[in-house]
């Protein structure tokens, strides 16, 4: 005797690849559409920036600057420059996918980030309030901070004034 569940299965299963079909038929649009990515990783990157990066008293008035350029600039996705695996906070970039440029917006480090000069790429964890290095080399929007290869930093950028010493 059949089983009238089974076949009952297999017609739905018939149906769904059916309507599918027509769906894909029915479409006008472009055939290279690609969906715009609204998604921000702003939220993620102040939070790094509070509870990690610039966290502590003694960094309130760096953080205070920094999140006041965050929210400043209406730019989709941010990425952290480190000055090295320490996650030591060096600047603040913002990141276009679409061209792949990362611009600097505001701290210590160079004005533009290319593929070739990143080193280490990192995402922030909310949860544990701190970054884990990611096994890739490539740019991406779940990226939220990198590390340039050392000998990238140079005293070009604008230094902080050293105070001057008087002697007595």
């Amino acid at each position: 005797m059949r089983n009238p569940s089974r076949s009952t299965d297999r017609d739905w299963e018939t149906a769904s690849t059916a309507s599918s079909l027509a769906s894909v038929a029915e479409y006008t649009g472009p055939k290279l559409f690609k969906e715009p990515s609204s998604k921000s990783n702003k939220p993620i990157v102040h939070n790094a920036a509070s509870h990690c990066c610039l966290a502590g008293k003694v960094n309130e008035p760096h953080k205070n600057s920094v999140l006041e350029e965050l929210e400043k600039c209406d730019t989709n996705h941010y990425i952290t420059l480190f000055r090295d695996a320490g996650c030591q906070f060096g600047a603040l970039y913002w990141y276009y996918p679409d061209t792949e440029e990362i611009y600097k917006l505001t701290g210590m480090g160079p004005k533009s980030i290319t593929e070739k000069m990143i080193n280490k790429l990192y995402k922030y964890s909310s949860d544990r309030k701190q970054f884990n290095l990611i096994p890739a080399k490539t740019m991406s929007v779940s990226v939220d901070a990198l590390t340039i290869h050392n000998h990238l930093w140079q005293p070009k950028w604008p230094a902080a004034p050293k105070k001057t010493q008087t002697h007595k």
